[in-house]
C-alpha cells in the first residue's frame, strides 16, 4: 500500500503548533452558524412547511428537470419534482403561494390544472391523478422528528465512544462532530438553499462520516500513547501524521461519489449531495485540525488509557 501514500508515514507536520488558531477558527465558524440559524433560520421545503402535492401521469417518459423548470417559470418557487412507480409518473410538491383569503378546494383545483398545463407538451400530454394539500401540522411533526433523530445519533455516538475509549475521547469526538454538523446547517441557513428531508438525511450521514474519520485517528492515538514515551502533544502530532494519507484518500474517494450525485442525481437529490459535500470537506479538516487539539485541550494523558497504571500510582501515594 505504500505507493498509495500521499504523505510519508513518518511525516513531521506540526499540527499541534496551529491548535489555537484552528480552534479559534472552528469556534468562529460555529458561532457564525448558530447566529445565522437563530436569526435567519432555514428555507424550509414543503416537507416542513406544508403545501400542495400533485400526482401526474404523462403519455411518455418525461425529463424531471425540464418539468421542474417549467413549473418555476410559472411562478412556483423551489418545486419538488420526482418520479414514482415509473418514468411516466411524477409527484410534484409545491410550497404555499399567497393566494389571498378563502383559498380552498377551488384554488387547489386551479393549481393542479395550471401545473398540468405548463408541464404538458403537444407530443407528451399530462393528466392529474391526485391532488391534495399537505398541512403544516405534518411539517411540524417532521421537524420535531428530525431534531429527535439528531439527538438520538449524538447520544448513541457518545455512548459508543465512551465504551470504546475514555470519556475525554468521547467528548472530543462528539464536539468535533457537532462542529461539522453546525457548519453544514449554517451553510444552508446563510445561503438560503432549500432545506428538506433529503438535506436532513445528508446531515445525518455527515455525522456518521465525521465520527468514523475521528475514531480512526483516535485509535492510532491510543496505540501510540501505550507504545511511546513522549509528551501528549507529540503523540497526537505523530498520530495525525501517520493517518494523514488514509484520511485524505478516504475523504477524496467519498467526495467523488457525492459530487457525481450532485451533478447527475437530479434536483431531488441535490440538497442531500450538497450537505454531504460540505460535510466531507469540513469533516476532513476537523479530523486533522480540531479533534486532536480538543483532546489535548481536555488534558488527555497516558493514564487515561491505562487505568491499571493509574490505580497503581494512586495506591503508591497512600500511607
Amino acid at each position: 500500500m505504500k505507493p498509495f501514500n500521499l504523505f510519508p508515514y513518518d511525516s513531521r507536520f506540526d499540527f499541534m503548533r496551529l491548535r489555537w488558531i484552528a480552534l479559534a477558527i472552528a469556534l468562529g465558524l460555529v458561532l457564525l452558524s448558530i447566529g445565522s440559524i437563530a436569526l435567519k433560520s432555514f428555507n424550509f421545503a414543503i416537507d416542513f412547511t406544508g403545501g400542495t402535492a400533485i400526482e401526474m401521469r404523462f403519455a411518455k417518459p418525461v425529463d424531471v428537470d425540464a418539468v421542474r423548470q417549467s413549473i418555476e417559470r410559472a411562478g412556483y418557487a423551489s418545486p419538488q419534482v420526482q418520479t414514482f412507480g415509473s418514468s411516466n409518473d411524477l409527484l410534484v410538491r409545491l410550497q404555499p403561494r399567497n393566494t389571498g383569503a378563502g383559498a380552498g378546494a377551488t384554488s387547489l383545483e386551479a393549481i393542479a390544472e395550471e401545473v398540468r398545463r405548463v408541464t404538458s407538451t403537444p407530443d407528451n400530454p399530462a393528466q392529474v391523478l391526485r391532488r391534495e394539500t399537505v398541512g403544516a401540522q405534518v411539517g411540524n411533526e417532521l421537524a420535531i422528528n428530525g431534531v429527535w433523530a439528531l439527538i438520538f445519533v449524538v447520544v448513541g455516538f457518545l455512548l459508543y465512544i465512551s465504551f470504546r475509549f475514555e470519556s475525554k475521547f468521547a467528548a472530543a469526538a462528539v464536539l468535533t462532530t457537532l462542529h461539522d454538523v453546525l457548519i453544514v446547517l449554517g451553510w444552508f441557513s446563510l445561503t438560503g438553499h432549500e432545506f428538506d428531508l433529503t438535506v436532513l438525511a445528508g446531515v445525518l450521514s455527515v455525522m456518521g462520516f465525521s465520527i468514523n474519520d475521528t475514531i480512526v485517528v483516535f485509535d492510532r492515538v491510543r496505540e501510540n500513547f501505550r507504545g511511546m514515551r513522549a509528551e501528549p502533544a507529540e503523540v497526537l502530532n505523530i498520530s495525525i501524521n501517520q493517518t494523514l494519507s488514509r484520511t485524505v484518500i478516504t475523504s477524496f474517494v467519498a467526495l467523488l461519489t457525492v459530487v457525481a450525485l450532485y451533478l447527475y442525481g437530479g434536483g431531488s437529490l441535490r440538497g442531500m449531495a450538497e450537505a454531504q459535500i460540505i460535510g466531507i470537506v469540513i469533516g476532513t479538516v476537523s479530523t486533522i485540525f480540531v479533534a486532536c487539539p480538543l483532546l489535548l485541550w481536555l488534558g488527555v494523558s497516558k493514564q487515561d488509557l491505562m487505568p491499571k497504571e493509574q490505580d497503581e500510582a494512586e495506591l503508591a501515594r497512600r500511607p
